[in-house]
């Protein structure tokens, strides 16, 4: 069994003993210890700028142009934090609680409990850093709901937190730049670590401008490179968003822990053709005012303006009737998705619910004109006022649908279907964020820690921002206290060589094959295989298929892959040929994984697991642990369990009923 390194004593306490009994680095031994940050979205941008300002040599990596560019930009709807600003019970227990519930008991109960006790100090931080977030009248912070609770706990920037909290955080990055105590290399690609003697001392990196490959020595790794959704071509995530830096640190003995798990976001513009390349995400934050509801005639193609109230079918709030549009995420794929199967959808596609605001647009058209006093409005007139507030709130989202749709959400409703967008799965870490490689740590999407089976909406700009600004300048000098004495290992050392030799031979040999099919095509075929199989549905025969059609895929890939100009250069296509590969070998694991687990949990649904009434059906007494895989060779994965312990909450049938 893995040793997480949970501390001992009561779930409440143990955070504060840990920080309390942990091992220091004083000033004068930090400015002689090395770290290196792979990523600078949130968790590392957030990590770079606190390890930079307590005194360490920190040299952070991103593959943009920017570390603004990280794809933490994106992110939407919100941030948790158990502040209790609405008076109306939240408590640092009820956002533990929600998530691990959320999460489908599938979460470690002492790092998401430490979540919940940071949340309060990260609100405190970005609002001292300036972020922007959305104020009340009164200049008091204003909270709104998401899926899977019954408070209002989510700071928000509009429709534009992520972009907000990433200045913030890059603000504080530059400030160490500045001072020095931050080296910063953009444009670098992190395709290898150097281990010696057991430990992580080091990467290899390319240069993306020149086509040069650089050694760098670092005491400690932080890996910091977000998730892997892109396994499936199709998603919410930026186009560059890759698992390179987590599957380097897999191959080289970190475990990666459930891989199958797999967000899926149920507020996605639709697919509209095969010419896509991403999928673009409606914030979670739509559910708060907007019904879904789908035609309760199958294979109806009248327009939705001409279908009347009592023909339409608001399934979530009539399955779920306590929680109705603000039931978590995979709940409410998994309802849209069966709902379409079974001859529901709408638009041309039939893939696809509707999101109406019309109902809210009225409603916060009457509370305006009673603000402002005024009587006798027209429908018209109270329409207006209504449509002016929900620009407020949701505009720039409305804008995007728009741009991208066509069609005017304001006077018609969005139409939207499951999409993937977040990975729980990554690299196993224990409670100090540190992998099975000593020195090697993982923070943010890029590990696995904090969501189980299911992540609830606006937790991960929150997991990002606690493991960067609140646990890791901690957890890593109880490492490095020990590394004080370690001088810096000269770039010449043979494990740097042969560490480099290693991707040089990979470059040439992508290089050198000058077969016939794109980058893109093989990782299109990836896509399909996995989403089909692998997806929100999955079965023993279909996993079977998946696993044996990847390795055909991969075998061909190796053979017949294109990639044009030449190596020692910009060469976006190589780029692309190294994370497919990787995603090849990565989307195999999965399905392993996804096989093994013979359970429904959270979004995954094994059809041979679900309750009368189609609910997932989880199996506690088999598979309440993390899955963690050994990589052993090209396919072949060795598990590793560690047991999943629920002293506070104790798992029972999820229920938003």
């Amino acid at each position: 069994m893995l040793n997480a390194k949970i501390p001992a004593g009561p779930l409440n306490t143990k955070w504060e003993d840990y920080k309390g009994h942990c091992k220091l680095v004083n000033p004068a031994n930090k400015r002689s210890l090395e770290v290196i940050v792979i990523g600078t979205g949130l968790a590392g941008a957030s990590a770079a700028a606190s390890l930079g300002e307590l005194g360490y040599k920190v040299k952070a990596f991103c593959f943009q142009d920017s570390p603004r560019r990280a794809h933490s930009i994106a992110a939407q709807g919100g941030i948790n934090a158990a502040k209790n600003y609405q008076n109306d019970g939240d408590s640092v227990y009820r956002l533990f609680y929600d998530t691990v519930k959320g999460g489908d008991y599938r979460a470690r109960e002492a790092n998401v409990h430490r979540l919940a006790e940071v949340s309060g100090n990260i609100i405190d931080q970005c609002v001292a850093q300036g972020v922007p977030f959305a104020r009340e009248y009164g200049g008091l912070l204003s909270n709104r709901s998401f899926g899977g609770t019954q408070v209002q706990r989510t700071f928000y920037a509009a429709g534009q937190t992520g972009q907000q909290l990433l200045l913030g955080a890059y603000s504080a990055l530059e400030r160490q730049v500045a001072l020095g105590n931050v080296k910063m290399y953009s444009r670098h690609e992190m395709l290898d670590i150097v281990k010696i003697d057991g430990k992580a001392r080091g990467i290899i990196a390319r240069d993306l401008i020149t086509g040069e490959l650089e050694r760098h020595f670092g005491h400690a790794v932080l890996i910091c490179s977000g998730g892997y959704g892109n396994v499936f071509f199709l998603s919410t995530n930026a186009m560059g968003s890759n698992v390179t830096a987590a599957w380097k640190a897999t191959k080289n003995g970190a475990y990666f822990a459930n891989p199958c798990f797999t967000q899926i976001h149920p507020t996605c513009i639709p697919v509209s053709g095969d010419h896509q390349s991403k999928l673009t995400l409606m914030s979670e934050s739509l559910r708060n005012d907007g019904r879904i509801w789908v035609p309760k005639k199958q294979n109806d193609n009248r327009k939705a303006s001409e279908i009347p109230e009592e023909e339409r079918d608001y399934y979530l709030e009539r399955r779920y009737p306590a929680f109705g549009n603000l039931v978590p995420r995979d709940v409410a794929s998994r309802a849209a998705k069966e709902r379409c199967d079974a001859g529901y959808g709408v638009g041309t596609s039939k893939q696809a619910v509707f999101l109406d605001f019309a109902a809210a647009i009225e409603r916060y058209g009457n509370i305006e004109a009673g603000k402002r006093q005024l009587s006798n409005l027209s429908k018209a007139e109270i329409i207006k006022l209504g449509k002016e507030v929900v620009a407020e709130k949701y505009g720039n989202l409305f804008d995007m649908y728009a741009k991208i749709t066509g069609e005017n959400p304001y006077e018609q409703p969005m139409r939207i279907y499951p999409a993937v967008h977040y990975t729980m799965g990554g690299l196993w870490v224990d409670y100090e964020l540190q992998t099975t490689v000593p020195g090697l740590y993982s923070l943010g999407e890029a590990n696995f820690s904090d969501h189980g089976a299911n992540r609830l909406g606006a937790s991960a700009l929150m997991q990002g921002l606690a493991d960067g600004y609140f646990v890791i300048p901690y957890t890593l000098g109880n490492y490095l206290a020990d590394e004080i004495r370690t001088k810096a290992i000269p770039t010449d050392h043979p494990a740097f060589v042969e560490a480099e030799k290693q991707v040089k031979d990979t470059i040439s040999k992508l290089m050198g094959i000058k077969g016939t099919k794109s980058v893109d095509h093989f990782h299109k075929k990836l896509g399909k295989i996995m989403w089909d199989k692998c997806g929100m549905a999955r079965n023993e025969q279909g996993l079977k298929e998946a696993i044996e059609e990847i390795k055909a895929l991969r075998a061909e890939f190796w053979k017949d892959v294109r990639v044009p100009g030449v190596e020692k250069e910009f060469n976006p296509e190589l780029e692309k040929a190294g994370r497919v590969a990787d995603f090849l070998e990565l989307g195999e694991l999965m399905c392993i994984d996804a096989l093994q687990r013979r359970e429904s949990c959270g979004g995954h649904f094994r059809e041979e697991s679900q309750t009368p009434d189609g609910e997932a059906q989880r199996d506690d007494a088999n598979f309440s642990y993390v899955a963690a895989w050994e990589y052993k060779g090209p396919g072949q994965f060795e598990l590793h369990k560690e047991e999943l312990k629920f002293e506070e909450v104790i798992p029972s049938q999820r229920s938003y009923k």
